[in-house]
């Protein structure tokens, strides 16, 4: 009797976060299995699964409660990015009180939830000040005017893959094999 072929499992992923690898994996083992990959905005990625229209999301800071279901895949690292040619830029890495100490130096907000990290890279570039964020962003937004340092001592963040408690797609449990680098032919 052949598998049955369940709706394709859609995965949401915030900016940074390169599922390229699981994708490639998941071929591999489903050659027939359709994988859709969507970017989206951490808040919209949360309003999809709550809505069914993914049914999980590479997300970033998010624990499981009673509506979903997180495993932390990985931690990122922070860093600033700053004005090549900076103060900043001159420096191979740096804390939080040493940027702080900075007094011409402003830290721009930088809104993960809604943005996607290029409108603060883009003050950067303009010379309005730095900004911190995890360094797959600032890889994503890597530009020649802007360079990134390790910011020390600021906190990492956390990447999970996440997905509702009630209803779960039947193919879930594939996708967290391989995201969590289990065998085709290993068992949980």
């Amino acid at each position: 009797m052949p598998e049955p072929r369940p709706d394709p499992l859609r995965v949401a992923f915030v900016p940074g976060v390169t599922p390229g690898k699981w994708e490639r994996i998941w071929r591999e083992r489903r050659p027939r299995g359709r994988l859709d990959l969507t970017p989206m905005m951490q808040d919209a990625a949360l309003a999809a699964l709550a809505e069914g229209t993914a049914h999980m999301a590479l997300l970033r800071d998010v624990a499981a409660d009673e509506e979903r279901h997180a495993i932390v895949l990985y931690r990122e690292a922070p860093v600033v990015v700053t004005p090549k040619g900076s103060l900043v830029a001159g420096l191979d890495d740096l804390t939080l009180a040493e940027l702080t100490a900075l007094d011409e130096v402003t830290v721009l907000p930088v809104d993960l939830h809604s943005g996607s990290g290029d409108d603060a890279v883009e003050l950067v570039a303009a010379n309005v000040g730095v900004a911190v964020m995890p360094q797959s962003v600032a890889r994503a937004h890597s530009r020649k005017d802007v360079v990134a340092r390790p910011l020390a001592d600021a906190p990492d963040t956390a990447i999970s893959l996440v997905w509702p408690t009630a209803g779960a797609h039947p193919l879930v449990d594939e996708f967290i094999g391989i995201v969590r680098g289990r065998t085709a032919n290993s068992s949980r």
